[in-house]
């Protein structure tokens, strides 16, 4: 099985599709992570408020975008952005976003969807009581979710939060379609230039199982020591 199993093309391109592939891979994964998880939190604050209004519009959001296959996002925006940045400015002709801006944008708003549903699933889980006390001292409701209710939702949610990072990581590798150099990306590259399809994809499947498992394993630790804590 393994007789015509090219192992030399990995040794000569693995520092190729760690420094380019893999380090534009995280770096977009940590952007999303971060935009996505305040756009979540603020979609969670809305869909929890008590003006309808603003409930509907959060939940609209959120449905249609967890109703949406992700790929379909990614083109949608990558086609869409720039004609929304036209007429955002007034340009006669579709402003060159690029796929890097395109892909971080869709990521952010896709993802926010379901941080959302994970901060708000956070947010429920802390007692009214303690919500009462902060406006019985005189907080608004902007103080009481910043400095008492979100703090713990976040640590009650970390696990979750970082779970839906993992996903999130692995998703990534659908810039793909774009052409972009992720690591999926950059180890297309290095198949199509030396032949090398199955070895460099069986290489791409490992790096991502090991990386996963291993942040998985990480994740279920730190739900044993929360669960402690709580």
């Amino acid at each position: 099985m393994f007789s015509n199993f090219d192992f030399d093309v990995i040794q000569r391109s693995w520092v190729y599709l760690f420094t380019t592939g893999m380090t534009f891979t995280l770096k977009l994964t940590f952007l999303s992570m971060i935009g996505g998880t305040v756009l979540g939190t603020l979609l969670a604050m809305m869909r929890l408020s008590s003006n309808k209004l603003v409930s509907l519009v959060a939940t609209t959001y959120v449905n249609i975008m967890r109703s949406i296959p992700l790929v379909m996002v990614i083109f949608w925006f990558y086609f869409l952005v720039p004609y929304i940045g036209a007429w955002l400015t007034g340009a006669s002709e579709p402003m060159q976003i690029g796929a890097l801006s395109s892909s971080l944008i869709t990521f952010i708003m896709f993802e926010a969807a379901y941080y959302c549903e994970i901060m708000r699933s956070g947010i429920q889980s802390i007692p009214r009581g303690q919500i009462w006390a902060g406006y019985a001292i005189g907080m608004n409701y902007w103080q009481t979710m910043g400095y008492i209710v979100l703090p713990q939702a976040f640590r009650n949610m970390l696990p979750v939060l970082l779970t839906q990072t993992i996903v999130l990581f692995q998703d990534v590798s659908l810039v793909y379609v774009l052409s972009i150099t992720d690591f999926v990306g950059a180890a297309s590259k290095v198949a199509q230039r030396d032949g090398r399809l199955v070895e460099m994809y069986s290489f791409v499947a490992i790096v991502y199982f090991i990386m996963c498992f291993g942040l998985s394993s990480l994740v279920k630790k730190l739900q044993q020591k929360v669960a402690i804590i709580r």
